[in-house]
């Protein structure tokens, strides 16, 4: 089953979506999305009968603005109180923290920020929404001179992007301070299965700029990636399914591993795989459709796909707009421009640079001895390729 929602659906989600012939919530977003397919929409009543209540039919958003329908018409199921686990991340803290013990963490209201003494916590730690997406209102504070200038910065955003998904995925009333986890940060896309054991279906890494950066511009998979990794992340997904009581359930988990090989949770991400249909770097890497293999209820042969496509690095570019900018404001982006810092393109998905802090996503396979494209777009000014009006 499917729910589509703000803010992307991509042309291979829609695809899957039509060739399975699987039900479907009749949702603004799905009527845009499967227009001139013939798929047939199904009204609440009758998408929430569909899943029924034992809580073993597989459903799939896209998105986790679909979070509010789930609770609203599906509250007889236990689906609510696993997103509920995962979503606020004081809650996620809670529940994983007798295996990380003196690691320190702190939630509160966006008013009493001002009063929080940073120096409560050891330094660096992130400050974020409890409730949050896609790197937005995310600052790293490195010292008590940096406190003021952090809160000046995320009340900025909270007038600025607030409005922009719903509340059950990004609430700028609620933060969450918690120190900083160091080590190389890495993201899978997994699904629980019905007896409960973990299915990865893809890993990527997370590069990033420098020791301050928190965007989420560049993140790539190779099978160098999944042999090293794999068991190893099953295994902490496996306890993370265990205290949660995970069945049938599909995640976004984003982790870092210490120079040591010890695997700590960022957050984990319910009800979807990688978000803005990110999850499809599985299909251009190795030729997966992450969400039919958990509908399916099918396993990656990881053996053979890693034999067979051994040495390649394919990844995801997230283009992303600085929260400076004023997004009525642009005009056009070159896409073209954008497009030539790569030497070999997959896909270019553009995005509504109006309405969201993004023009792009973009696919690219780089060589796996070089990967100098990736590492130039990572710290690049990309508003280089916007033309903003009056210019």
């Amino acid at each position: 089953m499917f729910i589509l929602e703000e803010p992307y659906v991509s042309s291979f989600l829609r695809d899957t979506v039509a060739e399975t012939g699987m039900p479907v919530l009749d949702t603004a977003m799905a009527r845009t999305a499967l227009a001139g397919t013939g798929v047939e929409l199904l009204g609440d009543a009758d998408f929430a009968a569909a899943y029924g209540r034992d809580g073993r039919t597989r459903l799939y958003a896209n998105s986790e603005n679909a979070i509010g329908w789930i609770a609203q018409h599906l509250a007889g199921t236990d689906l609510p109180r696993q997103i509920a686990l995962f979503k606020d991340k004081v809650v996620f803290r809670e529940l994983l923290a007798d295996l990380y013990p003196g690691y320190g963490f702190r939630g509160f209201d966006l008013s009493e920020l001002r009063g929080f003494d940073p120096a409560s916590l050891r330094f660096p730690f992130v400050v974020k929404p409890a409730v949050g997406f896609f790197s937005m209102g995310v600052h790293v504070i490195d010292s008590p001179a940096a406190w003021p200038a952090a809160v000046d910065a995320i009340e900025r955003d909270s007038a600025a992007f607030a409005t922009l998904y719903p509340g059950a995925v990004l609430d700028f009333g609620r933060f969450i301070a918690e120190e900083v986890i160091e080590g190389d940060e890495y993201a899978i896309d997994a699904y629980f299965d019905a007896d409960g054991a973990p299915v990865i279906v893809n890993i990527y890494s997370h590069l990033f700029a420098s020791a301050e950066d928190v965007s989420d511009r560049v993140y790539f998979t190779s099978t160098e990636l999944i042999e090293r990794w794999r068991e190893p992340f099953s295994a902490f997904l496996a306890e993370v399914g265990r205290r949660a009581n995970l069945h049938d359930f599909p995640v976004h988990a984003e982790v870092r591993v210490s120079a040591e090989g010890t695997i700590a949770p960022i957050e984990i991400n319910p009800m979807r795989f990688g978000g803005w249909c990110a999850t499809d770097l599985a299909h251009f890497a190795y030729g997966i459709n992450p969400y039919t293999t958990y509908l399916n209820a099918e396993t990656p042969d990881w053996d053979r796909i890693c034999a067979e496509r051994a040495g390649t690095v394919t990844a995801l570019v997230i283009a992303d707009v600085p929260t400076s900018t004023d997004l009525a404001a642009i005009e056009s982006v070159d896409f073209d421009a954008f497009a030539a810092r790569f030497s070999r393109v997959l896909e270019l998905r553009p995005v509504d640079f109006n309405r969201y802090p993004v023009f792009a996503f973009t696919f690219v396979a780089v060589p796996a001895e070089d990967l100098s494209e990736l590492n130039t777009v990572l710290g690049a000014d990309l508003t280089g390729h916007l033309r903003m009006r009056g210019e």
